[in-house]
Protein backbone atom coordinates (compact mmCIF):
# COMPACT_ATOMS: atom_id res chain seq x y z
CA UNK A 1 0.00 0.00 0.00
CA UNK A 2 1.50 3.40 -0.94
CA UNK A 3 2.41 5.72 1.94
CA UNK A 4 0.02 8.64 2.63
CA UNK A 5 0.90 11.83 0.80
CA UNK A 6 1.52 13.75 4.03
CA UNK A 7 3.93 11.06 5.28
CA UNK A 8 5.87 10.99 2.01
CA UNK A 9 6.10 14.79 1.97
CA UNK A 10 7.39 14.92 5.55
CA UNK A 11 9.94 12.15 4.87
CA UNK A 12 11.35 14.06 1.91
CA UNK A 13 11.61 17.27 3.93
CA UNK A 14 13.26 15.55 6.88
CA UNK A 15 15.70 13.82 4.52
CA UNK A 16 16.50 17.17 2.93
CA UNK A 17 17.11 18.72 6.36
CA UNK A 18 19.44 15.88 7.37
CA UNK A 19 21.44 16.21 4.14
CA UNK A 20 21.73 19.96 4.74
CA UNK A 21 23.00 19.31 8.24
CA UNK A 22 25.64 16.92 6.94
CA UNK A 23 26.79 19.48 4.41
CA UNK A 24 27.29 22.10 7.14
CA UNK A 25 28.89 19.90 9.78
CA UNK A 26 31.87 17.60 9.99
CA UNK A 27 31.19 14.13 8.54
CA UNK A 28 29.64 11.91 11.20
CA UNK A 29 26.65 9.68 11.75
CA UNK A 30 23.36 11.50 12.13
CA UNK A 31 21.31 10.58 15.20
CA UNK A 32 18.78 7.88 14.45
CA UNK A 33 15.13 8.65 15.26
CA UNK A 34 15.12 7.05 18.69
CA UNK A 35 16.39 8.05 22.11
CA UNK A 36 19.48 5.82 22.21
CA UNK A 37 20.74 6.55 18.74
CA UNK A 38 20.33 2.89 17.79
CA UNK A 39 17.59 1.74 15.40
CA UNK A 40 17.11 -1.44 17.41
CA UNK A 41 16.64 0.27 20.76
CA UNK A 42 13.52 -0.69 22.66
CA UNK A 43 11.16 1.96 24.05
CA UNK A 44 12.27 1.20 27.59
CA UNK A 45 16.00 1.32 26.91
CA UNK A 46 18.02 4.01 28.67
CA UNK A 47 19.20 6.76 26.33
CA UNK A 48 22.89 6.94 25.50
CA UNK A 49 24.89 9.34 27.65
CA UNK A 50 26.78 10.52 24.57
CA UNK A 51 25.18 12.93 22.07
CA UNK A 52 25.67 12.33 18.35
CA UNK A 53 28.73 13.97 16.81
CA UNK A 54 26.51 15.64 14.22
CA UNK A 55 23.01 16.94 14.72
CA UNK A 56 20.56 19.18 12.87
CA UNK A 57 21.70 22.74 12.23
CA UNK A 58 18.22 24.27 12.06
CA UNK A 59 18.57 27.64 13.78
CA UNK A 60 22.33 27.85 13.32
CA UNK A 61 25.43 25.72 12.86
CA UNK A 62 26.48 25.94 16.52
CA UNK A 63 23.20 24.38 17.64
CA UNK A 64 24.19 21.22 15.78
CA UNK A 65 27.39 20.78 17.78
CA UNK A 66 27.57 18.55 20.87
CA UNK A 67 28.29 20.15 24.20
CA UNK A 68 27.54 23.57 25.64
CA UNK A 69 27.30 26.53 23.27
CA UNK A 70 27.52 30.02 24.76
CA UNK A 71 29.37 33.24 23.97
CA UNK A 72 30.93 34.18 27.28
CA UNK A 73 32.48 37.64 27.35
CA UNK A 74 33.07 40.50 29.73
CA UNK A 75 29.87 41.28 31.62
CA UNK A 76 28.19 37.99 30.73
CA UNK A 77 27.36 35.84 33.79
CA UNK A 78 28.86 32.37 33.98
CA UNK A 79 26.47 29.50 33.37
CA UNK A 80 25.33 27.45 36.39
CA UNK A 81 27.95 24.78 37.14
CA UNK A 82 25.64 22.14 38.55
CA UNK A 83 23.62 21.28 35.42
CA UNK A 84 23.22 17.57 34.74
CA UNK A 85 20.62 17.55 31.93
CA UNK A 86 21.51 15.73 28.73
CA UNK A 87 20.08 18.63 26.75
CA UNK A 88 18.85 22.16 27.45
CA UNK A 89 18.25 25.51 25.79
CA UNK A 90 17.65 29.11 26.89
CA UNK A 91 15.96 31.38 24.34
CA UNK A 92 14.38 34.81 24.12
CA UNK A 93 10.74 34.02 23.38
CA UNK A 94 10.12 37.29 21.55
CA UNK A 95 13.25 37.85 19.44
CA UNK A 96 13.96 34.16 18.93
CA UNK A 97 17.60 34.51 20.02
CA UNK A 98 19.07 31.35 21.53
CA UNK A 99 21.18 32.68 24.41
CA UNK A 100 22.82 29.36 25.27
CA UNK A 101 22.28 25.68 24.59
CA UNK A 102 23.60 22.23 25.40
CA UNK A 103 23.07 19.47 22.82
CA UNK A 104 20.09 21.44 21.55
CA UNK A 105 19.23 19.08 18.69
CA UNK A 106 19.85 15.78 20.50
CA UNK A 107 16.84 13.62 19.63
CA UNK A 108 15.54 12.23 22.93
CA UNK A 109 12.27 10.82 24.23
CA UNK A 110 10.06 13.82 25.10
CA UNK A 111 7.52 12.26 27.52
CA UNK A 112 4.48 14.47 28.14
CA UNK A 113 6.15 17.64 26.90
CA UNK A 114 4.96 16.25 23.55
CA UNK A 115 1.45 17.22 24.67
CA UNK A 116 2.43 20.79 23.78
CA UNK A 117 2.49 19.72 20.13
CA UNK A 118 -0.77 17.85 20.62
CA UNK A 119 -2.39 20.99 22.01
CA UNK A 120 -0.89 23.33 19.43
CA UNK A 121 -2.22 21.04 16.69
CA UNK A 122 -5.74 20.37 18.01
CA UNK A 123 -6.71 23.40 20.13
CA UNK A 124 -8.06 25.43 17.18
CA UNK A 125 -10.31 22.61 16.00
CA UNK A 126 -12.96 22.37 18.71
CA UNK A 127 -14.78 25.24 20.47
CA UNK A 128 -14.28 24.95 24.21
CA UNK A 129 -17.99 24.58 24.94
CA UNK A 130 -18.34 21.55 22.63
CA UNK A 131 -19.64 18.54 24.58
CA UNK A 132 -18.61 14.93 24.09
CA UNK A 133 -19.96 11.76 25.70
CA UNK A 134 -17.11 9.32 26.32
CA UNK A 135 -17.39 5.81 24.89
CA UNK A 136 -15.21 2.80 25.83
CA UNK A 137 -13.42 2.97 22.48
CA UNK A 138 -12.33 6.55 23.25
CA UNK A 139 -10.17 5.27 26.10
CA UNK A 140 -8.74 2.22 24.32
CA UNK A 141 -4.98 1.78 24.06
CA UNK A 142 -3.90 3.91 27.03
CA UNK A 143 -0.47 2.74 28.17
CA UNK A 144 0.07 1.05 31.52
CA UNK A 145 1.05 3.48 34.26
CA UNK A 146 -0.15 6.51 32.28
CA UNK A 147 -0.95 9.74 34.05
CA UNK A 148 -4.74 10.13 34.15
CA UNK A 149 -7.15 12.91 35.05
CA UNK A 150 -9.99 10.48 35.81
CA UNK A 151 -12.31 10.52 32.80
CA UNK A 152 -15.22 8.06 33.05
CA UNK A 153 -17.01 6.18 30.32
CA UNK A 154 -20.56 7.32 29.52
CA UNK A 155 -19.96 10.71 31.13
CA UNK A 156 -20.11 13.94 29.14
CA UNK A 157 -17.31 16.48 29.17
CA UNK A 158 -16.76 19.82 27.48
CA UNK A 159 -13.67 20.41 25.38
CA UNK A 160 -12.65 22.95 28.04
CA UNK A 161 -12.76 20.17 30.66
CA UNK A 162 -10.63 17.92 28.49
CA UNK A 163 -7.95 20.55 27.91
CA UNK A 164 -7.76 21.24 31.64
CA UNK A 165 -7.13 17.51 32.03
CA UNK A 166 -4.36 17.60 29.43
CA UNK A 167 -2.53 20.67 30.75
CA UNK A 168 -2.99 20.33 34.51
CA UNK A 169 -2.92 16.59 35.10
CA UNK A 170 -1.16 15.55 31.87
CA UNK A 171 -4.05 13.13 31.44
CA UNK A 172 -3.46 10.54 28.74
CA UNK A 173 -7.16 9.72 29.04
CA UNK A 174 -8.04 13.29 28.06
CA UNK A 175 -5.62 13.10 25.13
CA UNK A 176 -7.28 9.89 23.93
CA UNK A 177 -10.76 11.40 24.06
CA UNK A 178 -9.70 14.50 22.13
CA UNK A 179 -7.91 12.25 19.64
CA UNK A 180 -11.11 10.25 19.20
CA UNK A 181 -12.92 13.51 18.44
CA UNK A 182 -10.20 14.18 15.85
CA UNK A 183 -10.97 10.98 13.89
CA UNK A 184 -8.73 8.77 15.98
CA UNK A 185 -5.20 8.33 17.28
CA UNK A 186 -3.65 7.46 13.91
CA UNK A 187 -5.07 10.57 12.27
CA UNK A 188 -3.99 12.72 15.21
CA UNK A 189 -0.43 11.38 15.07
CA UNK A 190 -0.30 12.20 11.37
CA UNK A 191 -1.65 15.70 12.03
CA UNK A 192 0.94 16.26 14.77
CA UNK A 193 3.81 15.15 12.55
CA UNK A 194 2.59 17.43 9.79
CA UNK A 195 2.34 20.36 12.21
CA UNK A 196 5.86 19.67 13.52
CA UNK A 197 7.05 19.88 9.93
CA UNK A 198 5.30 23.24 9.50
CA UNK A 199 6.99 24.54 12.66
CA UNK A 200 10.35 23.28 11.33
CA UNK A 201 10.58 21.00 14.36
CA UNK A 202 12.30 18.36 12.26
CA UNK A 203 13.89 16.48 15.18
CA UNK A 204 10.40 15.49 16.25
CA UNK A 205 8.69 12.23 15.34
CA UNK A 206 5.35 11.39 16.96
CA UNK A 207 4.22 7.81 17.54
CA UNK A 208 1.81 8.29 20.44
CA UNK A 209 -0.07 11.62 20.85
CA UNK A 210 0.23 11.63 24.64
CA UNK A 211 4.03 11.27 24.78
CA UNK A 212 3.90 7.76 26.25
CA UNK A 213 7.14 5.87 25.59
CA UNK A 214 7.13 4.40 22.09
CA UNK A 215 9.95 3.20 19.88
CA UNK A 216 11.04 5.93 17.50
CA UNK A 217 9.21 8.71 19.35
CA UNK A 218 11.64 11.61 19.78
CA UNK A 219 11.97 15.35 19.97
CA UNK A 220 14.71 17.75 21.08
CA UNK A 221 15.15 20.70 23.41
CA UNK A 222 15.21 22.95 20.34
CA UNK A 223 11.99 21.52 18.90
CA UNK A 224 10.11 21.58 22.20
CA UNK A 225 11.04 25.25 22.54
CA UNK A 226 9.76 25.96 19.02
CA UNK A 227 6.53 24.14 19.82
CA UNK A 228 6.03 26.01 23.10
CA UNK A 229 6.64 29.32 21.34
CA UNK A 230 4.00 28.46 18.76
CA UNK A 231 1.54 27.39 21.44
CA UNK A 232 2.00 30.62 23.36
CA UNK A 233 0.65 32.52 20.35
CA UNK A 234 -2.78 31.09 21.20
CA UNK A 235 -4.97 32.58 23.93
CA UNK A 236 -6.44 29.26 24.99
CA UNK A 237 -3.00 27.65 25.16
CA UNK A 238 -1.72 30.49 27.34
CA UNK A 239 -4.71 30.20 29.64
CA UNK A 240 -4.46 26.44 30.14
CA UNK A 241 -0.66 26.53 30.48
CA UNK A 242 -0.90 29.12 33.28
CA UNK A 243 -3.78 27.61 35.27
CA UNK A 244 -2.67 26.34 38.67
CA UNK A 245 -5.82 24.51 39.76
CA UNK A 246 -9.37 23.90 38.58
CA UNK A 247 -12.54 21.93 39.29
CA UNK A 248 -12.94 18.81 37.12
CA UNK A 249 -16.22 16.92 36.54
CA UNK A 250 -16.58 13.62 38.36
CA UNK A 251 -19.31 10.97 38.36
CA UNK A 252 -23.00 11.63 37.87
CA UNK A 253 -25.00 10.40 40.85
CA UNK A 254 -28.50 10.65 42.22
CA UNK A 255 -28.82 12.96 45.19
CA UNK A 256 -30.91 12.45 48.32
CA UNK A 257 -34.03 13.81 46.66
CA UNK A 258 -33.57 11.72 43.54
CA UNK A 259 -32.10 14.56 41.54
CA UNK A 260 -29.14 13.88 39.27
CA UNK A 261 -25.98 15.54 40.58
CA UNK A 262 -22.58 15.76 38.88
CA UNK A 263 -19.75 15.58 41.35
CA UNK A 264 -16.49 17.46 40.86
CA UNK A 265 -12.99 17.33 42.27
CA UNK A 266 -9.99 19.63 42.25
CA UNK A 267 -7.03 19.09 39.97
CA UNK A 268 -3.71 20.91 40.28
CA UNK A 269 -1.04 21.62 37.70
CA UNK A 270 1.88 19.20 37.90
CA UNK A 271 4.28 21.93 36.73
CA UNK A 272 6.09 22.55 40.03
CA UNK A 273 7.49 25.94 39.00
CA UNK A 274 3.86 27.03 38.63
CA UNK A 275 2.23 25.25 41.58
CA UNK A 276 5.21 24.88 43.90
CA UNK A 277 6.38 21.93 46.00
CA UNK A 278 8.13 21.33 49.29
CA UNK A 279 11.57 21.83 47.73
CA UNK A 280 10.60 23.97 44.72
CA UNK A 281 9.16 27.47 45.20
CA UNK A 282 6.87 29.01 42.60
CA UNK A 283 9.13 30.74 40.09
CA UNK A 284 8.60 34.49 39.82
CA UNK A 285 6.95 35.32 36.48
CA UNK A 286 6.35 31.69 35.44
CA UNK A 287 3.50 31.04 32.99
CA UNK A 288 3.77 27.34 32.09
CA UNK A 289 4.18 25.45 29.92
CA UNK A 290 4.53 21.62 30.24
CA UNK A 291 6.37 18.91 32.13
CA UNK A 292 6.80 15.19 31.53
CA UNK A 293 8.33 12.08 33.04
CA UNK A 294 8.57 8.51 31.73
CA UNK A 295 10.94 5.58 32.15
CA UNK A 296 12.62 6.23 28.83
CA UNK A 297 12.60 10.03 28.80
CA UNK A 298 13.36 10.69 32.42
CA UNK A 299 12.13 14.14 33.46
CA UNK A 300 11.53 16.76 30.79
CA UNK A 301 10.23 20.32 31.03
CA UNK A 302 9.66 23.43 28.95
CA UNK A 303 8.87 26.66 30.77
CA UNK A 304 8.15 30.28 29.86
CA UNK A 305 8.66 33.18 32.25
CA UNK A 306 8.74 37.00 32.20
CA UNK A 307 10.90 39.31 34.27
CA UNK A 308 11.95 42.90 33.71
CA UNK A 309 10.27 43.08 30.34
CA UNK A 310 12.07 39.98 29.04
CA UNK A 311 10.23 36.77 28.14
CA UNK A 312 12.36 33.61 28.13
CA UNK A 313 11.78 30.00 27.15
CA UNK A 314 13.82 27.23 28.79
CA UNK A 315 13.71 23.53 27.96
CA UNK A 316 15.51 20.90 30.05
CA UNK A 317 15.63 17.22 29.11
CA UNK A 318 16.62 14.29 31.30
CA UNK A 319 18.75 15.54 34.21
CA UNK A 320 21.07 12.79 35.40
CA UNK A 321 20.91 13.83 39.04
CA UNK A 322 18.44 11.61 40.93
CA UNK A 323 17.16 14.37 43.21
CA UNK A 324 13.41 14.95 43.29
CA UNK A 325 12.24 17.82 41.10
CA UNK A 326 15.74 18.24 39.62
CA UNK A 327 14.32 19.19 36.22
CA UNK A 328 12.59 22.22 37.80
CA UNK A 329 15.63 23.20 39.84
CA UNK A 330 17.87 23.19 36.76
CA UNK A 331 15.24 25.07 34.77
CA UNK A 332 15.04 27.75 37.48
CA UNK A 333 18.83 28.15 37.48
CA UNK A 334 18.84 28.53 33.70
CA UNK A 335 16.02 31.10 33.89
CA UNK A 336 18.01 33.04 36.49
CA UNK A 337 21.06 32.98 34.23
CA UNK A 338 19.02 33.95 31.17
CA UNK A 339 17.46 37.00 32.79
CA UNK A 340 20.89 38.19 33.92
CA UNK A 341 22.50 37.47 30.54
CA UNK A 342 19.74 38.88 28.31
CA UNK A 343 20.97 41.95 26.48
CA UNK A 344 24.60 41.11 27.29
CA UNK A 345 25.29 37.73 25.69
CA UNK A 346 25.62 37.29 21.94
CA UNK A 347 23.21 34.56 20.71
CA UNK A 348 24.47 31.22 19.45
CA UNK A 349 21.50 30.64 17.15
CA UNK A 350 17.84 31.44 16.72
CA UNK A 351 14.37 29.91 16.93
CA UNK A 352 13.20 29.73 13.34
CA UNK A 353 9.65 30.84 12.45
CA UNK A 354 7.04 28.42 11.09
CA UNK A 355 7.17 27.99 7.33
CA UNK A 356 3.81 29.67 6.78
CA UNK A 357 3.96 32.40 9.45
CA UNK A 358 4.78 35.27 7.12
CA UNK A 359 2.22 34.22 4.52
CA UNK A 360 -0.52 33.70 7.12
CA UNK A 361 -0.01 37.11 8.73
CA UNK A 362 -0.09 38.82 5.33
CA UNK A 363 -3.46 37.40 4.34
CA UNK A 364 -6.43 39.70 4.98
CA UNK A 365 -8.95 38.30 7.44
CA UNK A 366 -6.55 35.65 8.71
CA UNK A 367 -7.04 34.37 12.25
CA UNK A 368 -3.48 34.22 13.54
CA UNK A 369 -4.59 33.68 17.12
CA UNK A 370 -5.40 30.08 16.22
CA UNK A 371 -8.35 29.91 18.59
CA UNK A 372 -11.32 27.67 18.09
CA UNK A 373 -14.16 29.83 16.84
CA UNK A 374 -11.58 32.27 15.55
CA UNK A 375 -12.80 35.67 16.64
CA UNK A 376 -9.48 36.59 18.23
CA UNK A 377 -11.32 39.07 20.43
CA UNK A 378 -11.17 37.17 23.66
CA UNK A 379 -14.45 35.30 23.30
CA UNK A 380 -15.18 31.76 24.45
CA UNK A 381 -14.21 32.57 28.00
CA UNK A 382 -10.68 33.81 27.40
CA UNK A 383 -9.41 37.22 28.33
CA UNK A 384 -9.69 39.79 25.57
CA UNK A 385 -9.18 43.45 24.92
CA UNK A 386 -9.92 45.49 28.03
CA UNK A 387 -10.15 42.52 30.38
CA UNK A 388 -7.94 42.56 33.46
CA UNK A 389 -7.35 39.12 34.93
CA UNK A 390 -5.32 39.53 38.11
CA UNK A 391 -2.39 37.16 38.46
CA UNK A 392 -3.29 34.38 40.86
CA UNK A 393 -7.00 35.23 40.95
CA UNK A 394 -9.72 32.62 40.31
CA UNK A 395 -11.07 32.51 36.78
CA UNK A 396 -14.75 32.67 35.92
CA UNK A 397 -15.25 28.89 35.97
CA UNK A 398 -13.75 28.46 39.42
CA UNK A 399 -10.31 27.48 38.22
CA UNK A 400 -7.33 29.27 39.68
CA UNK A 401 -4.15 30.25 37.94
CA UNK A 402 -1.89 33.12 37.13
CA UNK A 403 -4.30 34.34 34.51
CA UNK A 404 -4.26 34.05 30.78
CA UNK A 405 -1.04 34.81 28.92
CA UNK A 406 2.06 35.40 31.01
CA UNK A 407 2.03 35.54 34.81
CA UNK A 408 3.56 38.38 36.75
CA UNK A 409 3.53 38.08 40.54
CA UNK A 410 1.13 40.65 41.94
CA UNK A 411 0.58 42.18 38.51
CA UNK A 412 -2.37 42.68 36.21
CA UNK A 413 -2.38 41.30 32.67
CA UNK A 414 -4.01 42.84 29.65
CA UNK A 415 -4.25 41.23 26.24
CA UNK A 416 -3.83 43.75 23.49
CA UNK A 417 -6.17 43.85 20.50
CA UNK A 418 -5.56 42.18 17.19
CA UNK A 419 -3.42 39.19 18.05
CA UNK A 420 -1.68 39.38 14.65
CA UNK A 421 1.75 37.88 14.20
CA UNK A 422 4.48 40.46 13.77
CA UNK A 423 6.77 38.74 11.34
CA UNK A 424 9.97 40.31 10.13
CA UNK A 425 13.06 38.13 10.17
CA UNK A 426 11.90 36.58 13.41
CA UNK A 427 8.60 35.58 14.96
CA UNK A 428 7.86 37.50 18.20
CA UNK A 429 5.20 36.61 20.69
CA UNK A 430 2.18 38.92 20.79
CA UNK A 431 2.68 42.01 22.93
CA UNK A 432 1.13 40.52 26.05
CA UNK A 433 3.11 41.33 29.12
CA UNK A 434 2.72 44.82 30.51
CA UNK A 435 2.44 45.95 34.12
CA UNK A 436 -0.43 48.22 35.06
CA UNK A 437 -1.52 49.82 38.29
CA UNK A 438 -4.15 47.76 40.03
CA UNK A 439 -7.68 49.25 39.89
Amino acid sequence: MPAPKKTVRRSLLVTSAVLSSLALAAPAAVAAPNPSGSPSASPSASPSATPPASMSTVGGARLGRPGTQVNLASGVPVLPKDLSARSWIVADAESGDVLAAHNAHWRLAPASTLKMLFADTLLPRFPRDTKHKVTPSDLAGIGSGSSMVGIKEDETYTVHDLWLGVFLRSGNDAVRVLSAMNEGVENTVEDMNEHAEELQALDTHVVSPDGYDAEGQVSSAYDLTLIARSGMQKKDFREYASTVRAKFPGKTKKGKKGKTVRESFEIQNTNRLLSGDSDVPVYEGIAGVKNGNTTNAGATFTGVAERGGKVLLVTVMNPEKPESNEVYKETARLFDWGFKAAGKVQPVGELVPPRGAAQASAQPGANPSGEAGGSGDGGSGTAGTGSKPVAGAPTADGSSGIGTALGITGGVLVLLAGGAFLVNRRWPLPDLVRRRTRP
